[in-house]
């Protein structure tokens, strides 16, 4: 299908539609009640994401919702560490957990296990076939800083100190896991990319807990890797980065990792963003989640903010993080029914 007539797609390559297209990070979530209905029927999360037909199912729900412009992959980031050979299982109401932790155990004592992406795989297979002409479909990964965190602490942790600690103290080991990371993704994303995706994006959730010289080793060294390795692999490969938290080093990040748009955090000044971003360079985001829980004015101010900053660039209208599982669906149809009705001035 000729790419213009998939505004995403079509923004992402540098096109400035008249109004933004719109999707939502974590649009295949907990808001939703035909999800927590499929997922109270499959037993758990992992469950669902290791069903290829659910998890494909799942991926459509907001588009036939909704009618977003982008339909997301579902899966999760811990894919990447259970490929490699750790466990991973999640806890009731407490989250991820991975084992062996690598601040305890080394790499080469884990047995990778590709064989366990080959349902995610088959899920995008799946929803390619399943799309409408019009909707774009977004792959993902984590980046190797994020999903890092992860191997090493075993878990989420608020600051990421395990890790970064880990970091500081043996940086050759530390980046062994990175690019241990980094090159499992570049496989994953080119198998994504090949059963149909049309776009990935790299989501480093944890970004914003580095120092800017641990940022431009852990963060922009192996996105650079990602990127560089992905289109060689496939020169269309198409490439949001996001950076959440990265604040005043996100000029340095687009500068350096060579995405082809950037993803900003609900924390980021829009127009501070318009003015030191490349220019032209197509930018995604970025409202509070938590705007949208509120609705009416608040909602309707934020919109007109963000919208306002980026009429002079190709952008695509998006949260600033993940939907909130007790996000209004009315607040959901309220802000469609608004992107929808705008034009650029």
């Amino acid at each position: 299908m000729d790419p213009v007539t998939k505004p995403l797609l079509a923004t992402l390559k540098g096109a400035k539609l008249e109004r933004p297209p719109l999707w939502l990070m974590r649009q295949a979530g907990r808001y939703l009640p035909e999800y927590r209905a499929l997922r109270a029927e499959k037993g758990g999360f992992l469950e669902l994401v290791n069903d290829s037909a659910a998890a494909a199912d799942v991926t459509l729900q907001p588009i036939r919702r909704f009618g977003f412009d982008g339909a997301i992959l579902f899966s999760d980031i811990l894919v990447i560490p259970h490929a490699l050979g750790q466990d991973l299982w999640f806890e009731a109401g407490e989250g991820p957990r991975l084992a062996p932790k690598l601040v305890d155990a080394t790499l080469k004592s884990l047995t990778e296990a590709p064989q366990r992406l080959l349902p995610v795989i088959e899920t995008v297979r799946q929803v390619a076939q399943a799309l409408p002409p019009q909707t774009t479909f977004l792959g993902f990964a984590g980046s190797p800083w994020t999903v890092a965190t992860y191997m090493v602490a075993g878990q989420g942790s608020r600051e990421q100190a395990e890790t970064r600690r880990f970091a500081y103290r043996d940086p050759a080991a530390f980046e062994e896991i990175i690019n241990a990371i980094a090159d499992a993704t570049v496989t994953y994303l080119i198998d994504q990319i090949d059963a149909g995706v049309e776009a990935v994006q790299l989501f480093d959730s944890w970004s914003g807990s580095l120092s800017p010289a641990q940022f431009e080793r852990w963060v922009i060294a192996p996105t650079v890797r990602i990127i560089t390795k992905l289109k060689a692999a496939r020169p269309n490969a198409v490439v949001i980065g996001f950076p959440k938290g990265a604040g005043g080093k996100l000029p340095a990040y687009a500068r350096e990792v060579g995405a082809d748009a950037i993803g900003l955090d609900e924390t980021v000044d829009p127009n501070w963003a318009h003015q030191n971003l490349p220019k032209d360079l197509p930018v995604q985001g970025n409202l509070d989640p938590l705007a949208l829980i509120t609705g009416g004015d608040i909602l309707d101010q934020a919109i007109t903010r963000i919208i306002d900053a980026f009429q002079d660039r190709p952008h695509i209208f998006n949260l600033g993080h993940g939907i909130l599982p007790d996000t209004p669906i009315a607040h959901v149809e309220a802000l469609v029914a608004r992107i929808r009705g705008e034009k650029r001035s």
